[in-house]
């Protein structure tokens, strides 16, 4: 299980018992806040992009969304996510719990979107439908091996 796989991920580095588990959905970003007791905002989704032959992660703020110019400026090309298939197989983890650690190799480069500075820490998934943990955007950088900070979204109307 993925979850497993992401506890496993964490344990070298002491942290595996940060990870938290609930009894209910935390699959969306409106779940997870429900279950967290916090703004959705807060909440870091994972988004998978087509990328020659893998794909690409941008972990974002909950309250945003992808802006295609920028992203189009940033990558040198259009903005396709993974079909739900595609995520299993390139990154390791189905929808629902897709996060940025313990990722399969088909994961090209792993980017942070700005938008999760505004928050002293933040909640990504940790490879269930009901998991997450608390990091501070500096952590959440570190664990995720990310290759660079980007400004991709724009707020959702």
């Amino acid at each position: 299980m993925a979850i497993e796989k992401v506890r496993e991920y964490f344990a070298q580095f002491g942290m595996e018992d940060k990870i938290l588990e609930f009894d209910v959905s935390s699959a969306t970003v409106e779940l997870a806040a429900k279950a967290l007791g916090t703004e959705e905002a807060r909440i870091a989704k994972t988004m998978s992009f087509k990328k020659d032959d893998g794909c690409i992660l941008i972990v974002t703020a909950g309250d945003v969304k992808i802006d295609n110019a920028k992203y189009r400026h940033k990558f040198g090309l259009k903005a396709k996510m993974l079909t739900p298939d595609e995520v299993l197989e390139y990154v390791g983890h189905a929808i629902g719990g897709v996060c940025a650690f313990a990722v399969n190799d088909g994961v090209k480069a792993v980017y942070i979107d700005e938008s999760v500075k505004r928050f002293d820490t933040v909640f990504p998934a940790c490879g269930s439908s009901n998991s997450a943990i608390e990091l501070t955007p500096d952590e959440l950088y570190k664990y995720c091996n990310a290759t660079e900070w980007v400004d991709v979204c724009k707020p959702k109307e």
